[in-house]
């Protein structure tokens, strides 16, 4: 999976070229409606933010982008409690106009910390009501089999 990952969404970025896959079909972005969570970094030397920023015309969709500080790998697992870190974060709804990415930058509120909250917050935002958690010591053994489970024979 990880070599598949590398391979078709970074090396041929198959996804934004609607060329990537799943079960014989290929995969278009502007069928996405669902809102989207999508987190760049300023240094980023594998997937510049300003590329991963081109979501907001590929999909329609709402689209809330979070340019974090740092770089590919800093940028993102930033703990929330570690001091030195910032980040822009802006919503664009489906229907909104189309925002460029330096215009972005220059009106997008700067937040100081990890950027761990916001997604915490927009996660909430997006699910309904919690559940009680499973019972403590339930065995759901007999749904997957021996383990390694029956599931990763198929």
């Amino acid at each position: 999976m990880h070599s598949e990952y590398l391979r078709k969404l970074f090396l041929n970025n198959d996804l934004a070229e609607g060329r990537y896959e799943v079960e014989g079909r290929p995969v278009s972005l502007s069928d996405i409606h669902t809102p989207m969570f999508v987190v760049g970094t300023m240094r980023d030397h594998v997937a510049p933010w300003k590329s991963t920023y081109k979501v907001h015309y590929e999909v329609d969709a709402d689209v809330t982008f979070v340019l974090a500080s740092g770089g590919h790998n800093a940028g993102i697992v930033a703990p929330p409690d570690e001091p030195g870190h910032s980040h822009q974060v802006r919503t664009k709804a489906a229907d909104a106009p189309y925002l460029g990415p330096d215009e972005w930058q220059g009106t997008s509120p700067r937040i100081e910390g990890s950027w761990w909250p916001t997604w915490i917050t927009w996660l909430e935002q997006q699910s309904g009501t919690l559940g009680p958690p499973p019972r403590l010591g339930t065995d759901h053994s007999a749904d997957l089999g021996i383990a390694p489970g029956g599931y990763v024979h198929t």
